[in-house]
């Protein structure tokens, strides 16, 4: 396949008003300040291979048309904004769409004495096996963002070329690559906030669990966790057989895996994300020909909000479809990508 580069496929760069500058502004106003429509979503609930529960968000679009599944990032759901607004995008296309809540997200708290992770690609190997089952003969996307990205990052490069079959097309936004790198980088300055943020509804997930099976783990210490390497110190690593936060975080990381993917698929990431520190991000040449690594100045951390009032989040689904769009098969659309 020819490898091309962002400006082939994408006209404009990311280019916030004046006010939506400020890569802080640029998250927190993609989290809660932008209002974007509730896709018209069919629930279901799948069970998992260890017999677990999964609420599952759905979009039938066009029989012909391709299938795009959604995984949010951490403490997300498929009511995420983002994850809205490329429903949205996707099912305007005529597209289905497919947003799996990881355990314990959404409205469903989950049976099993676990809850998802950073580093869980048999969680999306089972969930794009059963996609592939329902749509065979369908173009089978895939989009991560932040925590979903890693997680989908993850699965790809430990497929290597067996991922064909599951997936054609993969996006990935706002990765943490490097997850030590980026829990460390969540407690200094400004940033901390986003930490504490997640802290707040993860305690809650926690006593929740616990509630489930208690001495699963140690409830007083995760609840008395300050920073996120405490909290999977006490909850995370001990409820999904990691050693400490450490071993959770290398074990999980996607950054050692990008060099053996071989599927098709667009790194999405803004310069100014709080969340990253510069070494915490790839190189260009450290990538495989498959793999195109889109940089853009601004748009903070999973935001890429422009407009002036109201802001709009409608220039990420459209960055991210017109990648994905180009490669539908030619029945579909008279271009054979590997010309």
């Amino acid at each position: 396949m020819m490898h091309l580069s962002p400006a082939q496929f994408f006209p404009s760069p990311f280019s916030p008003s004046f006010w939506l500058r400020n890569p802080h502004v640029q998250t927190v106003c993609g989290a809660r300040w932008v209002s974007v429509p509730r896709p018209l979503w069919r629930q279901e609930i799948w069970a998992s291979p260890d017999g677990d529960t999964l609420q599952i968000e759905r979009l039938t679009g066009a029989p012909d048309q391709p299938v795009l599944t959604l995984f949010h990032g951490l403490e997300g759901s498929a009511e995420s904004t983002y994850i809205r607004a490329l429903a949205n995008a996707a099912q305007a296309l005529g597209w289905s769409v497919v947003a799996p809540n990881f355990r314990a997200c959404g409205s469903l708290l989950n049976i099993r004495p676990r809850l998802y992770h950073a580093g869980d690609s048999p969680e999306i190997h089972w969930i794009l096996q059963r996609i592939h089952t329902e749509y065979p003969h369908t173009p089978r996307y895939a989009a991560g963002f932040s925590l979903g990205g890693n997680m989908l990052l993850k699965w790809l490069g430990e497929q290597g070329d067996r991922a064909s079959p599951w997936v054609h097309r993969c996006v990935a936004v706002a990765t943490p690559f490097d997850l030590t790198s980026v829990g460390d980088h969540l407690t200094r300055g400004l940033n901390r906030f986003y930490g504490r943020h997640f802290l707040t509804t993860l305690k809650a997930k926690a006593r929740a669990k616990h509630a489930q099976f208690p001495g699963s783990f140690d409830l007083e210490a995760t609840l008395a966790a300050r920073t996120l390497r405490q909290f999977d110190d006490h909850c995370m690593a001990p409820l999904h057989g990691f050693r400490d936060a450490s071993d959770y975080w290398k074990r999980s990381s996607c950054l050692p895996l990008l060099p053996h993917i071989r599927c098709p698929t667009l790194l999405l990431q803004a310069r100014d994300d709080p969340f990253m520190p510069p070494h915490a991000l790839p190189s260009r040449h450290a990538l495989p020909p498959d793999v195109t690594l889109d940089f853009q100045a601004r748009g903070g951390h999973v935001g890429f909000i422009s407009g002036i009032l109201p802001p709009r989040a409608d220039w990420m689904p459209a960055h991210l479809l017109n990648y994905l769009r180009p490669f539908l098969p030619p029945s579909q659309n008279g271009h054979n990508p590997s010309e």
